[in-house]
């Protein structure tokens, strides 16, 4: 009986062994972003993206998604919690760490970035590869974007000529828009945009800058009652972001399992990402217009002195960055070429497609 044990005895031994190695190599992650899991980016980007390399991946690879800082923290620690590993991945905005990540200021100065997200988003990929990796170094970023174009939302009647600004607080999420901002009159506030609804109810801002995709799911829409937009083929501000996981967590992934990360990072990605708020800014838009607000483009002479203005701030961030030793009117000259490159590539695509589903 204790020989015909014994064969038994080491094929579970073997069968315990080889179920340890396969557990080895599955993984866990937790991601984390600031805004609610109903928002355009959970539902369109994130959600999917995370089947996507679940199924690629085998079941192997199990991603946690937490929305609202559900794991702790303001969304300016984000990239710090995905460097020293709190974390494993996160939606980033650089922006919201001013000064710490000059070079990605360039995709935020006024009428830099395309009216698409979509393409803008390319261009803000290749230009993340150029000038962001040794910025970025610490991390593992699996894509970058920008969001649509910005939206001047305001209580109290639309801007019918620049004028009307002065004075004004108005909420900013970026140092590039603050500028932007306080050159022509208005008080920027800075702020995450989870506070803006809170400080507009309260009376704390008049407005502020925001897409349209996020306006609804913050009830900006209820909370201001016109909504100013600019004509053209450049948007009047862009936020820039990264997707991004903890640089350890990547590396310690088994070959097969990195190249699943891999086919789900880069260019078409970032594309992704930026297609996902672009279809969210029709939407976001037409709750708002439904509701009966103030639908606004402002006129020629409004818009032509915000350029006049945001042509200023961009000379005087160039004289700044090119100060502390980096190369401002290249890093300008790179957001713009690489604007005009893509500026072609924007398709109509349906609200939640995948890489793989957009038609040439």
């Amino acid at each position: 009986m204790k020989h015909a044990l014994k064969p038994l005895f080491t094929a579970a031994i073997a069968l315990t062994l080889t179920a340890s190695a396969a557990l080895a190599q599955d993984v866990t992650l937790r991601f984390q972003h600031f805004i609610s899991a109903k928002g355009t980016m959970p539902v369109s980007f994130m959600e999917p993206w995370i089947e996507k390399i679940e199924h690629e991946s085998g079941g192997r690879i199990k991603i946690d998604l937490y929305p609202a800082m559900q794991l702790g923290g303001k969304p300016a620690a984000l990239y710090d919690q995905v460097r020293d590993g709190v974390i494993d991945g996160a939606w980033i905005i650089p922006a919201y760490t001013p000064g710490r990540f000059p070079e990605s200021e360039a995709l935020e100065l006024p009428f830099i970035t395309l009216m698409s997200a979509e393409a803008s988003s390319k261009a803000a990929w290749d230009f993340t590869q150029k000038n962001l990796k040794e910025r970025f170094a610490d991390v593992h970023v699996l894509a970058a974007h920008v969001h649509g174009p910005g939206v001047v939302h305001k209580k109290g009647g639309p801007i019918l000529k620049i004028e009307d600004f002065k004075g004004l607080k108005m909420r900013t999420p970026s140092r590039m828009g603050g500028k932007l901002l306080a050159a022509i009159g208005a008080t920027p506030v800075g702020m995450p945009v989870p506070a803006f609804p809170e400080a507009l109810a309260s009376g704390v801002l008049d407005g502020g800058l925001l897409p349209w995709e996020i306006a609804p799911g913050f009830k900006v829409h209820e909370l201001t009652d016109s909504h100013n937009e600019t004509s053209g083929d450049r948007a009047i501000y862009n936020l820039y972001f990264i997707w991004a996981m903890n640089k350890d967590k990547y590396n310690a992934l088994p070959d097969d399992l990195k190249a699943v990360i891999d086919a789900n990072s880069g260019l078409e990605t970032s594309a992704w990402m930026g297609r996902s708020l672009e279809n969210g800014d029709v939407i976001g838009r037409k709750i708002t217009a439904d509701r009966g607000n103030i639908m606004h483009v402002m006129d020629k002479d409004t818009v032509n002195a915000l350029k006049n203005a945001g042509d200023i701030l961009t000379q005087d961030w160039i004289g700044e960055v090119t100060a502390k030793g980096l190369d401002g009117a290249g890093l300008v000259k790179d957001a713009q070429d690489l604007m005009a490159r893509y500026a072609q590539e924007t398709a109509p695509v349906s609200e939640n497609s995948t890489p793989s589903e957009k038609k040439d």
